[in-house]
């Protein structure tokens, strides 16, 4: 398949608003947008989307004004998914929406902050930031009067609880979802959605490089030794002596990301036309993804994720931070579990509500404590315990 960088019309596997199942709550059509641009723009305005941007990606914000959050990084993966979406022929519209919420449940502080949240709610549930993404717009928004949670469409839920492909085993909380909305976990989503999670992958394996290197904790010679960025160097230049150590790392992620995307656009097409579906339906009913990079652009994807684990992630001085921050997250969480009537009023109120039910009442906690910014934890860990835990992140 030749590639087509600005495609004019949808394919007809793409997802047709006129054909979902719609939304839970029946609306009136807007005269003025689509189904899916709504829901894109129903997420842009939610309060969940704005906290995003005190939430941390992998460095802290109080590290630097200039690395990435996790609002920053997910309106990169929405304008990288975004690209594909049109080249391939995809609905934009619903690929942006489902690129932009696809962060939405992160607790605070990143993955520490989940993890630890998780070890925390083990007993009653565990913690997914996937399955709360959905559970956000689904449920915990609060802006309409005529309903809880956004009410999105159909297929925005869909893709968002199973962005990765069909979900084997199902989480209780997520199989609750499916239970409202058959979410049909079984199979594949949209290509729509296919296409947001690729895009993720494209955008934070550059980005995070890009970051580590402006924040001095990876060096070039070090990136180097991923075959993959050891040939975007060489094409910059870096060995013939070019060394903007300011450009640099800008430049590196800019032709990350481009390769990427032309090969998934190339495979993506490659698969698209063996496959030929021609629906949506028939789409989802594939037993394989039509959304992937080639297999040489996996084998990349892979060692710049062993890289970044291994070189970045694991750090001594993240290392170090997000050790702190586990224990924040931890503190507070226990404590709110033991006493929820410490949570602040609507919430306690919310939590007292679910009388003898104590899976929902630490469902209501955990509900909380998810939906906190880096220094809102902070802040109700010195209301708690009359300090931070500890946690400078000047320090270590």
């Amino acid at each position: 398949m030749s590639r087509v960088a600005f495609r004019a019309s949808l394919a007809p596997y793409a997802a047709d608003a006129a054909r979902s199942p719609g939304r839970a709550f029946p609306e009136t059509r807007s005269p003025l947008r689509g189904e899916f641009q709504r829901d894109r723009d129903r997420i842009l305005h939610a309060s969940a989307f704005r906290r995003l941007a005190l939430k941390t990606q992998v460095m802290l914000p109080e590290d630097g004004d200039h690395h990435r959050t996790r609002l920053t990084h997910t309106l990169e993966v929405a304008q990288v998914a975004r690209s594909l979406a049109r080249s391939l022929g995809f609905d934009e519209d619903l690929t942006e929406a489902l690129a932009l919420a696809h962060d939405l449940g992160h607790a605070p502080f990143g993955h520490t902050g989940e993890d630890a949240l998780a070890a925390s709610a083990a007993a009653w549930g565990g913690f997914d930031h996937n399955v709360q993404s959905l559970r956000i717009v689904a449920d915990l928004e609060q802006r309409y009067l005529g309903f809880d949670g956004l009410n999105l469409m159909w297929d925005t839920l869909e893709g968002l609880a199973k962005r990765n492909g069909p979900v084997s085993p199902v989480p209780d909380l997520l199989r609750a979802y499916d239970t409202r909305f058959d979410l049909r976990l079984d199979a594949f989503p949209s290509g729509e959605a296919q296409v947001a999670a690729i895009a993720d992958d494209i955008a934070y394996n550059a980005h995070d490089i890009e970051d580590g290197l402006r924040a001095g904790l990876l060096a070039l010679d070090e990136v180097a030794t991923v075959p993959f960025i050891a040939a975007l160097l060489d094409d910059i230049g870096v060995r013939s002596g070019v060394r903007d150590g300011g450009r640099l790392p800008f430049e590196l992620a800019r032709r990350s990301i481009d390769r990427f995307v032309v090969d998934a656009v190339d495979e993506s097409g490659r698969r698209l036309a063996r496959a030929a579906p021609v629906s949506v339906a028939a789409l989802r009913g594939l037993d394989h993804s039509v959304v992937a990079s080639s297999p040489a652009f996996m084998a990349a994807s892979r060692d710049i994720k062993t890289f970044l684990f291994a070189r970045l992630y694991r750090h001594p001085k993240l290392v170090a931070v997000r050790a702190r921050a586990g224990r924040v997250v931890a503190a507070i969480t226990d404590r709110f579990l033991a006493d929820p009537d410490l949570l602040p009023d609507g919430w306690a109120g919310d939590a007292a509500a679910c009388g003898g039910d104590a899976a929902a009442r630490a469902r209501v906690v955990i509900d909380y404590v998810a939906g906190m910014t880096d220094r809102f934890a902070l802040r109700e860990h010195r209301r708690l315990f009359g300090n931070d835990g500890g946690f400078d992140p000047s320090s270590g």
